[in-house]
């Protein structure tokens, strides 16, 4: 933790562990949509879905890093619920999400899962350990 004058400490630790969980979901997306053709093909709007999870995992990284504001970390929060909705989404509906069916598996769909509840929990943790602690004279 650090601070300066009138700011609040940041959670360093936790900060890492969202960040770490944010990039490694979106390079997960990006080998997916890059290397396996995922998200329904050329031309379906999930393909390109896949496309901004993947950068916007790895630019949300970048922010919840450098940014002590909590918008990063709330950022963070939704990319996991909304990222780990769409999965459960993809495997539990009849026709999958917008026709693309996924199952529980492979390494992709397990560090996927993993990583997304994590960047929940950590971003969580984070923002509570940041706004409990009193701002520094």
């Amino acid at each position: 933790m650090t601070g300066g004058t009138g700011r609040r400490p940041v959670a360093w630790l936790w900060r890492v562990i969202t960040a770490l969980a944010v990039a490694i979901s979106g390079g997960v997306h990006l080998y997916l949509v890059g290397s396996q053709g995922y998200g329904g093909g050329t031309g379906n709007w999930l393909e390109t879905a896949f496309w901004l999870q993947g950068f916007g995992g790895i630019a949300l990284a970048v922010l919840v890093l450098v940014w002590r504001s909590p918008l990063p970390l709330l950022g963070a929060i939704g990319y996991g619920l909304s990222t780990f909705a769409g999965f459960l989404l993809a495997v539990y509906l009849p026709d999958g999400l917008f026709g693309v069916q996924s199952i529980w598996g492979g390494w992709p769909e397990t560090v996927s899962a993993v990583t997304e509840v994590l960047a929940v929990l950590a971003g969580a943790a984070a923002l509570v350990v940041e706004r409990r602690a009193p701002a520094t004279a």
